[in-house]
């Protein structure tokens, strides 16, 4: 076992079923058990819903987890009151300090959907890396996450899709390009059959995209 290499101390903020997550945890353990050695390690798992699966999975892997909503950073009705950039910020300072008390070196957004703002994004700026489901620069931006970016993607006829993973900025997908996967769009294809050519892709980029980062922070 070679324990002079550095390994990075990353964070995964999820939002949903946390397949992202589980290939980021599989992959941890396969790294270990082929060569003794994973340049990352997850300490924390991070999730803007109390219902996400992904919490799960944290928990089932034995990874510390904590819920960073609107509601339970604000108060329910606080929330509701709420704009959504108060929203944003208040999470975005909530998944601040937690990195902070964790000792937490970089952050993976796997299918997070609260765009990062403010003192994050700064103090992490270069260590972020977020995944999105399409070829960007092409249909990234506000809204376009999810089945609305291959429902986009198809609308505009385009031949090929894919995955991106870039590093985040105080924008929204226009950090650094670190990697793609592509695909072909088929004739026929639906928002559902395009998703599911693309994810495998996902989840072979998001550990490369953080392999990436870990040797780039070395």
């Amino acid at each position: 076992m070679n324990n002079s290499k550095k390994i990075l101390q990353v964070a995964v903020l999820v939002s949903g079923g946390g397949t992202n997550l589980q290939a980021l945890i599989d992959a941890e353990k396969q790294m270990i058990a082929d060569n003794g050695f994973c340049p990352y390690h997850i300490a924390l798992v991070v999730s803007s819903a109390k219902d996400a699966y992904a919490l799960t999975r944290a928990q089932n892997a034995g990874i510390n987890s904590v819920v960073a909503s609107p509601s339970v950073i604000l108060g329910a009705e606080n929330a509701k009151a709420a704009s959504r950039d108060e929203k944003r910020l208040a999470v975005s300072d909530r998944v601040l300090q937690l990195c902070n008390e964790n000792n937490i070196e970089a952050i993976v957004l796997a299918g997070f959907l609260t765009v990062l703002a403010g003192d994050v994004v700064k103090e992490y700026s270069g260590k972020i890396i977020n995944l999105h489901p399409a070829l960007l620069p092409k249909f990234g931006g506000v809204g376009m996450f999810g089945h609305h970016v291959h429902e986009a993607v198809l609308a505009a006829g385009e031949k090929e899709s894919g995955c991106t993973i870039h590093l985040v900025d105080d924008g929204c997908d226009t950090g650094t390009i670190l990697l793609q996967k592509k695909v072909p769009v088929m004739p026929g294809d639906t928002p559902e059959t395009l998703y599911a050519r693309i994810a495998p892709e996902e989840h072979k980029a998001m550990v490369e995209g953080l392999v990436l980062l870990s040797e780039r922070l070395a």
